[in-house]
This record gives structure tokens, sequence and C-alpha cells, in this order.
């Protein structure tokens, strides 16, 4: 079972490779790992009859007590054999239903197949803990299979709303999650229900659980996204709707119903919003005219029924809410793949523009009608047997005077009204002969025949269907083991003298007398409502949910926009003011609460101190006297090297170099935002309230001098850095205790701060470019004369980009640099061409060496990226945008997200090996030639942070540096600019 979860994360990843070589014939290969999934739970029937649970663990988190573990009982057999089952098939249908589409079909066949191996982990799970994991990644694939069609808005607006509720709800139910688990000691579903704790922790802990499962499976008040979800493909509404991501609310009660249907906040709960839902949905089934949103508000309401049936709690409920969970998912997906296969031939799938579709349409006519006999609970299908195991539940447990016995009779029995008259309404609606308003037939739909493998799969799951119910005694033998472990009767009531049993026939019974009234009933409602539309039809409620919904997302966004409103007035002073109000207060309430300040103060480590720190100050004092920006941002620059000195002095050349590497790149970086703002401070808004301000920044200084002071002597005990040496060289194998600490012994702390640097180069570039993440200057310079081919000349623009003219065209004097002579006149020097062209590539050397000599020596990822980045740098400013475009052809981002990337699956595949994330690997061996060789696996961890680092540079320099330099040339050729 790990095995077959592993490959249902991998498998997915090459799958869009496939189906860019092979087409839409890719989903038969995808097909086959479902299958084989499938072909493993049937090969385990036997282990499961036994009660000889086949089980599979691997220790995820051991600390959280934590494990991928997989256990398939009956249950999780059941739903393991529904998931891959119906999965394979429907893949096998996507063949066909996707035929000349290649539009995003890799991307699509990889997630469909992803979704499966997640709710093949979910149904297995037998951890609370990865069980919510697993759900919350069907929610978010699910976002991506509704909105397949995403130039649509409403698809994009289905994905969004069914993300949005059921990750909600995920969200409510993992509070569930930790009370349960706080409470119990255990995260084990099987321990936990061994267990069967009670108490009011247990019962809160159920009803968020329940929020979690009721919002999946679309109970009322969830109901409402699963019909918006239509928007998705017909394939994803066969699988994710009708056999795979509704159910996992669905399997959730079955799973918990049998130990705790009888707490007090359970049946009240479950049953009430199960019938209602029924019911709601079963109307609103009546007034559609789309067979697709008939089936999704028919599903609605069947999910309801599931949930009134497996939730119920006793042993005849929960076996024939087993055989009803399997019959639902047969027949409602060859129903969505029915639905498909007229929307593909006929382009339509409204009821008033279908008419005499059977007769011209044998086939696929007899296989809805077989799946809908089954909906409706007809002999001799499966849904049949269900139906009259939860009728006969019901009807046992209301003559015996169980209250909620005789409300779930009646509901069901008012639901299964609603069942067959929606139920016919689908088949007059798809397939029969409609009258025009004058009485006569209508003209005949012209029926071209599908493809028979377009039929096949619908076909199985109808034959299935409908050998389900024969083979009854069967499935009653598989079903038992999960129904035993419930109780005979609800508490006060008499167990029934014989155990229950699945039979196609049990003779004439009352449950059989209902089910009859029923269908006679629903075909009279049918045939009264069988012209309404939405249009004709009054409203039962003066609101919908989806009004609901959207008022709610209004009323979000108003105090969001209000919110901001208030607080994101525009004003940097009041922004920096209010961080600076916040942190003097909160550090000086400390420092007064002590009730005693150790200070350990010396006047000075080294004579270089007495040098340094007096310039510092005096920088400091000039530069709030500063009129200049340029003039000032200079003298806050020489604080900061100033720290260079101190460090480097201090025996930390490391923290030296990456000081001085910092303070230039960001020297840099205000020099190119200072372009675009006034040079002299209070040209245009003279600083308000100075004495305010002056105050404030003497109270920040001030706070921040006791803090250091106060520092130097809180320590009580003795600091684990002083451990530090022996750690880097004994676990992370290098003698640069700072290098080894960043990537070894505290690479989570990176890992969080290369998230920062990611997000801040991503908002540098969004704030620039506005529309889009990257610019063009890879495309204008690819035209550029690399290397042999520069010749001599001035280089000319044209509408494709950039070009050189040659040797033999022009005699003109040779560029150092291959865009330098786009650079204007007046800002252009030859000796600082020259410079950078012959110290270009020693410094990327020099970066290079830096990250691979940084375990042992000063150096490291961080330094390496900086000096490469400034190497970018001298190449921008000696050559401008084009010459950066052609030093570095790379997308920032692609630098940005393979840097995250390898420093992630440094924190990943040490799992794969049994061991914690970020566990380093280290080698070593004498190669002739080369001589003694190490390498550390955290190395790779470097190179991620080298990558994000240039990334970083790049993007500062492509947005703040090339996009402002093409605005500013674009203003200066409107005339905006002299």
């Amino acid at each position: 079972m790990l095995v077959l979860l592993v490959a249902f994360a991998i498998v997915p990843l090459v799958l869009p490779w496939v189906v860019h070589r092979i087409g839409p014939r890719a989903f038969y290969l995808a097909a086959l790992l479902p299958l084989a999934a499938f072909v493993h739970a049937a090969l385990a029937t036997p282990a499961v009859l036994s009660g000889t649970i086949p089980f599979e663990e691997y220790d995820w988190i051991p600390p959280l007590d934590i494990a991928i573990s997989m256990r398939m009982d009956t249950l999780g057999w059941l739903m393991a054999l529904v998931v891959t089952g119906v999965g394979a098939l429907v893949m096998i249908y996507c063949r066909y239903y996707f035929r000349g589409e290649t539009e995003g079909l890799g991307q699509f066949a990889a997630v469909l197949l992803g979704f499966a191996g997640a709710m093949y982990g979910l149904v297995l799970s037998d951890d609370l803990v990865v069980l919510v994991m697993f759900w919350e990644v069907t929610s978010i694939l699910s976002y991506l299979l509704i909105g397949y069609y995403h130039r649509r808005g409403a698809s994009r607006r289905a994905a969004l709303q069914a993300l949005l509720v059921t990750s909600l709800g995920g969200l409510v139910m993992l509070i569930g999650v930790v009370l349960l688990v706080v409470d119990t000691g255990t995260s084990s579903i099987s321990t936990i229900l061994g267990l069967a704790p009670t108490g009011p922790v247990v019962d809160a802990a159920l009803v968020l659980l329940l929020v979690g499962a009721l919002s999946k499976s679309a109970i009322f008040p969830f109901h409402f996204w699963l019909p918006g979800a239509m928007a998705a493909p017909t394939p994803v509404s066969a699988y994710l709707h009708a056999a795979a991501m509704v159910k996992a609310g669905i399997y959730l009660i079955a799973r918990l119903a049998p130990v705790f249907a009888l707490a007090p906040t359970w049946r009240p709960i479950v049953l009430t919003l199960g019938i209602f839902t029924m019911l709601l949905g079963g109307v609103q089934a009546l007034r559609e005219t789309d067979l697709k949103r008939i089936l999704a508000f028919g599903t609605v309401s069947q999910l309801g029924f599931l949930a009134v049936v497996l939730g119920f709690g006793t042993h005849e409920a929960a076996l024939a809410g087993l055989a009803l969970l399997l019959a639902h998912a047969l027949f409602k997906s060859c129903l969505f793949l029915v639905v498909g296969v007229i929307d593909r031939q006929l382009s339509t799938r409204d009821i008033t523009e279908l008419s005499g579709v059977a007769r011209q349409a044998p086939v696929i006519t007899t296989i809805a009608t077989i799946s809908i006999a089954s909906m409706v609970g007809i002999i001799p299908t499966l849904g049949f047997v269900a139906k009259e195991g939860a009728l006969t539940a019901f009807f046992e447990e209301a003559t015996h005077g169980s209250p909620w016995g005789i409300v779930a009779l009646l509901g069901v029995t008012l639901g299964s009204i609603l069942t067959a008259a929606y139920g016919a309404r689908f088949l007059w609606g798809a397939f029969g002969t409609k009258k025009d308003a004058d009485g006569q037939p209508r003209a005949v739909t012209e029926w071209p025949d599908p493809p028979i493998g377009f039929l096949a799969v619908p076909g199985a799951l109808a034959a299935l269907t409908l050998a389900g119910g024969f083979a009854a005694p069967l499935l009653d033998l598989v079903l038992q083991p999960y129904a035993r472990t419930a109780p005979a009767a609800s508490p006060g009531i008499e167990p029934p003298a014989s155990e229950a049993h699945l039979l196609l026939w049990h003779g004439f019974e009352p449950a059989l007398g209902i089910s009859i009234g029923t269908i006679a009933l629903g075909l009279a409602v049918f045939w009264f409502t069988r012209k309404a539309t939405p249009a004709s039809s009054r409203r039962i409620l003066p609101f919908t949910a989806v009004e609901a919904y959207n008022g709610a997302l209004r009323v979000i966004a108003t105090v969001a926009v209000f919110t901001t409103r208030l607080t994101q007035r525009g004003s940097l002073p009041l922004y920096v003011g209010t961080i600076f109000i916040v942190f003097v207060v909160a550090e000086a309430t400390a420092l007064l609460s002590s009730p005693e300040w150790r200070i350990e103060l010396d006047a000075w480590q080294t004579p270089a101190q007495l040098a340094v720190a007096p310039v510092m100050i005096a920088a400091g004092l000039l530069a709030v006297s500063a009129r200049k920006r340029y003039t000032g941002v200079v003298l806050v620059s020489v604080t900061g090297l100033g720290m260079v000195v101190l460090f480097a002095t201090s025996g930390a050349p490391d923290l030296a170099l990456t000081q001085i590497l910092v303070e230039t790149v960001t020297l840099i970086t205000f020099a190119l935002v200072l372009r675009r703002i006034p040079a002299r401070m209070g040209e245009h808004n003279d600083s308000v309230w100075p004495i305010a301000r002056a105050v404030l920044a003497v109270g920040v200084g001030a706070t921040m001098a006791l803090v250091v002071l106060v520092a130097t002597g809180a320590r009580q005990d003795r600091p684990i850095s002083d451990s530090w040496p022996m750690l880097a060289y004994e676990i992370g194998h290098g003698q640069n205790v700072v290098n080894v600490a960043l990537v070894d012994l505290r690479g989570w702390d990176t890992m969080g701060e290369l998230s920062v640097l990611v997000l801040a180069a991503t908002g540098v570039a969004s704030l620039v470019f506005v529309t889009h993440r990257s610019d063009t200057l890879s495309r204008l310079t690819a035209p550029l004369p690399r290397l042999h081919k520069r010749g001599r000349g001035a280089l000319v623009e044209t509408a494709e980009g950039v070009r050189a003219r040659t040797a033999e065209t022009s005699d003109g004097p040779q560029a150092w640099l291959f865009a330098g002579q786009r650079v204007r006149p007046e800002n252009r020097t030859i000796i600082l061409e020259v410079i950078v062209r012959v110290l270009f590539h020693s410094v990327i050397v020099v970066s290079l060496y830096l990250l691979f000599a940084g375990h042992n020596l000063p150096g490291g990822g961080f330094a390496g990226g900086l000096v490469a980045g400034m190497a970018l740098v001298m190449r921008y400013v000696a050559g401008g945008r084009y010459e950066l475009g052609a030093a570095a052809p790379a997308d920032p981002g692609r630098l940005l997200g393979a840097g995250m990337a390898l420093a992630v699956g440094c924190a990943i595949v040490p799992l794969l090996f049994g061991a914690a994330p970020l566990t380093s690997f280290f080698w070593e061996a004498d190669v002739p030639v080369l001589g003694h060789i190490e390498f550390v696996t955290s190395t790779i961890f470097d190179v991620g942070v080298y990558l994000v680092v240039i990334g970083l540079v790049l993007d500062v320099l492509r947005s703040l540096g090339a996009e402002v330099d093409r605005q500013t040339q674009e203003m200066r050729a409107q005339g905006v600019l002299a």
C-alpha cells in the first residue's frame, strides 16, 4: 500500500510529458496505476474477510507520534475498490472524452491521477493527522480539476467556491482532530475507536469533525458548492462528485458512526441535516433543465440519504449504508458519463432541446435506465438491495418506538419519492419525445453514433450495478465485518431476533410496500412537474445558499477595504512611526517590569573599536542632518561599513564578508530607487511634526541601547553556541561554524529566510512590472552578437530587438561589452567597460569558490550569491539594461524557484531514507589525480541559497533597474522627460 501511495505521488509528475508525446492515449497508461491498486485491494479480500487486516506503517514524525500508516479493514477496502476502480474506468473514458484536445491536457491528467492517489491515501490512512493532510490535498487538487476550463469565468468561480467551502470545513475539522488527539493521547484512528472516549471534549470534537465531513460531502448548509462544480469537465463530475471527493465526508461519518453515533451531538446533527439535504436536493432537481444539474442536485439529495443511513449507527443501517455507498458510486458515475456522451455528441445538455433520442440510441438509453433504476430502487439492481435494507432498518427502529427511527423513516420515504421523480425527469428529459405547445411531437434530435469505446465505460458501470443486485449474498459476506462493529439497535430498543443480511428478495415485507409506494408517488410528482424550469418555479426560500455565500464574500470584501483604508494610508512615516511606537512601548514595558537589571559592560574589546565607533556615531549624526537623499544613504552605509571592521577585528570574517556585500548591494538598490525620487528631501513635502519625530527617534535609540545593555548580563546558563564548533565538525563535517549552522544545524531558519527573500523579490517585481513578473530583456537581447561573432560597429535597434554591424559592414571601434553602445553617451565610460570586461568572469569564479569553500573557509552560498550579484551589477552599470539581459538571459523567477526547490528537496529526501528532515550525508573517497575528496549533501542546500540570492539581485536589477530604464525611455520618447 505504501509503495502504491509513493507511485501515486511520482507517476503524475511524468504524465504531462507522456500526454505531450502521445496525446489523450496517455490516459490508458494513467489508468494502469489505479487499476494496479484495485487489483491489490481485490487480492487482499481474503485477508480482510479473515480479520487479518493488512497494515503498513512508516514512522514519519516520531516526536509527535505521527506515522504514515495504511490499514485496510472492511470500510477502507470497499472505499479503496471504489476510488481505484471507478478512477481507472474514468481514466479510460477520458481518452474518448478529450479526443482532439491538447491544451492543458497533460496537467489535467496529472492532477486527476494525483487526486486518485490522495483519495487512496485518505480512505486507507489510520492516522487522523495524516488523514487531514490528504483531506486538504484533495481540496486543492479538486480546485484545479473544477477550474480546468480556466478561461471561463464560471469555472474559476466554481473552483474557488468549492475550495473555500471545503477548506473552511477542513480547518474546523483540524481543530476537532487536535481536541480528539489531545484527549485520547493518540492519533491512530483504530486506537481511538477502540478506546471509544466520551465526555464534553469528545462531543465538541465530534461536532467539529462533522463540520468538515458535511462540508466535504455537500450536506446543508454547504450543499451549494456541488452544483456549481458542474462547470468541471464531465469525467471530473463522474469521479469527484459521484465516487471520490464527496464520498470523503461520507467515509468519515461511516468510520466514526459505529462508535460515536450514540453521542448526544451526533444524531441530531447528522440525521436532521441529512434528511433536509435529501429533500432540498430532490426538490431542486425537479426545477432544473440541464441534465448535469439534475444529476448534481440529485447527488446532493443522495449524499443526504447516505449520511442518514451510514450515520444512524446500528448494525442493519450500517450494512445497508455500505451497500448504498457502493451502489451510488456505480449508478451516479455512470449517469454523469452518460451525460458526457450526450454533451459530446449533441453539444447540449438542455432537456428542452432533446427529443426522441431513445429510439436512435437504444444502448445508451438502456445503460441510463439501469442506473436510474438502481438510484430509484427497482429490482434487481444493487440500489434496490440497499434501499430495502435501509427502509427495513428504519422501520424496525420506528415500530419499536425509537424517535430517531421515526424521523429517519419519514425523511427517507419523502426523499425516495423525490428520487423517483427526478430520476424519471432525467430519463424523460434525455431520451423521451417531447411535445410542443400545440401538443404535437417535436422534431427528433439527430443522434450521431459515438465510438464504441465511449460507451464501454458507462456500460461496464451499469453492468456492475445490475450484477450487484444478484451478488447481494456475496456482498453481505464481505460487508458484515464492518456492520458488526455497530450496535444491533438503538439504546432502549429490543435487538432483532436474527442478524440482518443483504438479499435480492426478502419476500413481501413492509419495506417493499413502502418502496413501491414511493416509486408510484414519485412518478406522479414527475408528471405534474415535468414542465418546470428554473424561471417558472417559485422560490422556496427568499434567498438561496449561493446568494448567502456571495453576500458573505461581499461583506468580507467590504470589511477588508474598510480596514485597508483605515490602516494603509499610503504614508511611510506613519507606518514606520507605528512600528517604532509599538517597539518602544513593548520593550519599555518589559524593561520596567523587570525587578532586576544586570549589566556587564566593557569599555572596549579591541583597539579598533575606539577608532571605528566615533566614525559610526558621527556618520549617524550627519545622516540625520543631511538634506540630500543620496548623501543620507551613503552616510547610513558608513555605519554598516563600520560594522564590517568590527566583525573583521573580532574574529568573524564570515560576518564581515557578508556585511560588506550586503551594504554594497543595499547601497546600489537605494541608488536605483533614488533615481525616481527628488534628490533633495522636503522638495515637495516638508517633514511634518519634526519635534515628535525627534522624540520618537531618541526614544527608539534609548530603548535599543537599554535592551543591549540589559542583554549583556541577562544570560544565566552556558550558551548552546559553545558546542557549535564541535557540532559543526562532527555533524556537519565542516570547519566554518557560521556556514554549517546556516545550512545544517539551523537549516529550518535558513529555509524560512529563503522564503522571505523569494517573497521580497516577487513583491518588488510586482510593484514595478504590475502586470507580469518577468521582462523582455532575454528576447530583446537574443540577436546580440556573441564572442566570436562580435564585430566592429555600433549596435542598432530593430523591431526584433538589438543587433550589431559586423566588421565587413563597418570600420568603427569594437565594443568592449555587447550592449555598451546602447548606453546614452553622457552615461557611458569606456574605462568602466574595459574593467568590467576583464573582471566579470573572474568575479563569477570567485563567487563559485566562495560557494564551495564556505563549508570550511569564509564564504558560503549567501556570500557567493552576493558576489555573483555584484558581477551582474557591474555589467548593468557599465552597459545598461541590454547588457544585463545579455549577461543573465535567465528568468529570475526560475532561479528563485530552482534554489527554493533544492533547499526543500534537501529537507524532503532524507525522509525517504528514514532520517529527519535536513539531515546531511557525508561521503569521502581517494580519487586518482584529484586526491582525497569530501562531499556533504548540505552543499546542495547551499547551492539553493546561492541561486536564490542571485535570483533576488537579478530581480532587483531587472525591476528597479532595467524596467525603470525602459519606463524612463518611454517617458522621454513621449516628451514627458527631457
